[in-house]
């Protein structure tokens, strides 16, 4: 029988409760789900590569068959080096729809051999967004509902570390 393997590709920054979930559930669907933590020129991460991967992997230890790896190419070119099938994608809104399509049909074009499967984010969680995240805990919001206890916690001494914005 041959190995299912999937890939949920995120820069993870921070890792969210919405991630989790997604990764808890496309872990369901395949023998082995591939988180790949990987850097966005388009975006200025919060935390470095090492410590969002230690984050991923910290928080998904407990979630069977699961592992996490660092890349910095085309999402379609890690998951043919990690034997992958699927590429697993969160959708929360109409919005993300629209950027996820585009870039399932671009991928495909690519490599016809990975397919894209969307998993609609739990209804509780579908408003989370790292972005968010981070510009909430930058103004000095509560962040604990969104992320896990020790992302909150890491989050939290990064901002103190950069400065609250608004004070």
């Amino acid at each position: 029988m041959v190995e299912r393997v999937g890939v949920y590709p995120g820069t993870f920054d921070p890792l969210t409760r919405g991630h989790m979930d997604i990764i808890r559930r496309g872990a369901k669907l395949v023998d082995r789900l591939v988180i790949g933590v990987t850097t966005n020129p388009s975006k200025s991460p919060m935390f470095t590569l090492d410590e969002r991967m230690a984050a991923v992997i910290r928080e998904t230890v407990d979630i069977g068959g699961v592992s996490v790896a660092a890349f910095d190419s085309l999402l379609m070119d890690f998951a043919e080096a990690q034997g992958a099938s699927i590429i697993v994608r969160g959708l929360r809104a109409v919005s993300d729809f629209e950027y996820e399509y585009q870039m399932a049909g671009m991928n495909q074009q690519l490599n016809a051999r990975v397919e894209t499967v969307f998993l609609m984010a739990d209804v509780a969680l579908q408003p989370i967004a790292s972005r968010l995240v981070k510009e909430i805990a930058l103004y000095g919001g509560a962040i604990g509902k969104f992320v896990p206890p020790a992302v909150e916690t890491e989050v939290t001494a990064r901002v103190a570390k950069l400065g609250r914005k608004g004070s």
